[in-house]
């Protein structure tokens, strides 16, 4: 044992091993307070994220929320369109029918006024006709001796019948 207490590389071994518990001794607080530090980072850390992923997770529920509101508003309007458009598309057609059934009355008064107009020159044209044969008759019959004696008589006539 002798040679034990006079070695140097025993003596330093047991002052490293002393020199350590001394440190571990007087460190052991401090490290403690460095880990139980490092601990309560970490664990803000962990809360911290867990804060964000349910503000994410809220947030994601409302963009999908938002989301499905919009579709449905934008179905909404859609379907309006359709609606208004049918609604639209009947009112153009009985416009149309409206209007064609007007012009269909105006194009009948139409040609009833011509055909009107068409039996009045007709008729117009046959009196005139009538008219000058009258006159071709009546100049050839009052032609000569024939037609002064009618004169006679039809002035006798007159006479007798306006006094």
């Amino acid at each position: 044992m002798e040679d034990l207490l006079k070695n140097t590389t025993f003596w330093t071994g047991v002052s490293f091993v002393i020199f350590v518990l001394l440190i571990v001794w007087k460190a052991r607080g401090k490290v403690a307070e460095v880990v139980n530090g490092r601990i309560e980072r970490i664990r803000s850390e962990v809360e911290q994220a867990e804060r964000l992923k349910d503000e994410a997770n809220a947030q994601l529920a409302d963009i999908k929320r938002k989301q499905r509101e919009a579709q449905e508003q934008a179905e909404q309007i859609v379907e309006n369109a359709r609606n208004e458009a049918k609604t639209m598309k009947r009112e153009a057609d009985k416009r149309f029918k409206e209007s064609m059934a007007r012009r269909e009355q105006a194009a009948m008064d139409k040609i009833a006024q011509a055909e009107a107009n068409a039996v009045r020159e007709v008729q117009g044209q046959a009196a005139d006709l009538a008219l000058a044969a009258a006159r071709s008759v009546l100049a050839d019959r009052m032609a000569g001796d024939a037609g002064a004696k009618a004169m006679d008589d039809a002035i006798k006539e007159t006479a007798g019948k306006l006094h």
